[in-house]
């Protein structure tokens, strides 16, 4: 079996540490990583993890540049197992420059938290960003739920897919962190891939499968949400589900390989 992890945050040395205890005290649960890139690597060869998709994202529209450059120089540094997403902020002004510099960054798309970055995510200062995205090829990651605040909802999502049906989206968290009732009515089915991060630690098993199913196993991703879990929990995690062999290859690898390089499933 082989593994591709598609949701990993890292953060630079000099904050690491404070990111992941905010993160800790926003979710109310201890988090198992640093935030370290030098400790996802150590942890991805443990685990026999290929490839990780790692980010961060933008609270304010003056760390846009930072932080993507930051991204791609790890892509850069280590392109055997990094694989990168950039972030973007509506109120960052050169944003669409900044859209096309990622691919010179090598960098597979956006990764975007509307609760942390304080935007709905069918906010319209954030409907030309999908569109120029979109135009770009660029993959869209998306925090998805949190009962907390409505910024993230699947709801809000389902209207973005509705305007750009065309867009290559990930939904998070299994379509929507604590709100998967809500992800099973507006997003299962639909043409957007589920990631598994943060989610069947945090849902009854029946739930899960039951998600996992009607939205089709072609359209799930494997992902720890490190530094919550290391990927090694959560591949334990997806296993308590009892998956047959072949839906577990196309969420563990296929899928991701597909999305991000488009090979084929077979």
């Amino acid at each position: 079996m082989k593994y591709i992890d598609m949701h990993c945050h890292v953060f630079p040395e000099s904050i690491a540490a404070k990111a992941v205890e905010n993160l800790q005290n926003y979710y109310n649960f201890r988090w198992e990583g640093s935030g370290l890139a030098t400790d996802i690597k150590q942890r991805c060869q443990e685990s026999g993890i290929s490839k990780c998709l790692i980010f961060s994202s933008a609270t304010k529209p003056e760390q846009v540049p930072a932080i993507n450059k930051y991204i791609s120089d790890l892509v850069r540094e280590t392109p055997d197992l990094f694989e990168g997403l950039g972030t973007i902020h509506p109120l960052y002004p050169h944003w669409q420059k900044e859209l096309q510099l990622l691919s010179s960054f090598k960098l597979k798309g956006i990764k975007i938290h509307p609760d942390f970055q304080h935007l709905d995510i069918d906010d319209p200062r954030m409907m030309d960003i999908y569109a120029a995205a979109g135009e770009l090829d660029l993959l869209l990651l998306f925090h998805v739920g949190d009962k907390k605040q409505d910024h993230s909802s699947p709801r809000r999502l389902a209207r973005v897919i509705e305007k750009y049906p065309g867009l290559k989206v990930i939904a998070a968290h299994l379509g929507g962190y604590s709100r998967w009732d809500e992800a099973l009515d507006c997003l299962a089915g639909s043409s957007v891939y589920f990631d598994t991060s943060s989610a069947i630690a945090f849902m009854e098993k029946e739930q899960a499968l039951r998600l996992i199913c009607t939205h089709g196993t072609d359209k799930v991703l494997f992902a720890s949400d490190y530094p919550a879990a290391a990927p090694a929990t959560a591949l334990r995690q997806l296993e308590t589900l009892g998956l047959p062999r072949e839906d577990m290859e196309k969420i563990c690898h296929r899928n991701a390989a597909k999305l991000l390089y488009g090979v084929p499933l077979s």
